[in-house]
């Protein structure tokens, strides 16, 4: 891929981080943060296909995936909805995502980042993510609303099978 085509992918990956970003801000309510109640699909349908919904789960504290965008699928490899960290990564991946969504539901906080695709067998890709955090009650996370932005060529193989 040209580095000219490499910046183009990810100013748009930027630009839809700044829309969804925007969107969850407009749902603030005053220093309160917005629930899973005031979330409308309509308002953000562009960028569903790599929306996601990530429960808290208390004790002991884990992540799971409640919902996952129909375009997380070819990230994947496979449905990942309704699995934990654990079912969806290999350990050092599964550890990375949960220091990261630690930190969301502790600081009550958004999180950008680049995770690679490595651990998936695709070095030659990355997800650009944005985590906000949702909380019932306006206080406590108890939901992460995840977007995320694959960025990087897809390569063919020698036998035709194009790395996912």
């Amino acid at each position: 891929m040209k580095m000219s085509a490499q910046l183009s992918a990810s100013a748009t990956a930027a630009r839809a981080h700044q829309e969804m970003f925007a969107y969850w801000a407009s749902l603030r309510r005053g220093a309160g943060l917005p629930g899973r109640v005031d979330l409308h699909p309509a308002s953000m349908k562009r960028l569903l296909p790599t929306v996601s919904l990530i429960d808290v789960v208390r004790e002991p504290r884990d992540y799971r995936l409640r919902l996952a965008g129909t375009g997380l699928y070819g990230v994947y490899g496979r449905e990942i909805t309704g699995k934990g960290l654990s079912e969806v990564y290999n350990t050092a991946a599964a550890e990375y995502w949960r220091k990261e969504l630690d930190k969301v539901v502790d600081e009550r906080r958004p999180s950008v980042g680049v995770h690679s695709l490595a651990w998936r067998g695709a070095p030659h890709m990355s997800i650009l993510w944005l985590r906000l955090p949702l909380a019932s009650n306006g206080k406590d996370v108890d939901m992460i609303l995840g977007y995320d932005a694959v960025v990087g060529a897809q390569v063919e193989s020698s036998s035709g099978i194009r790395a996912a």
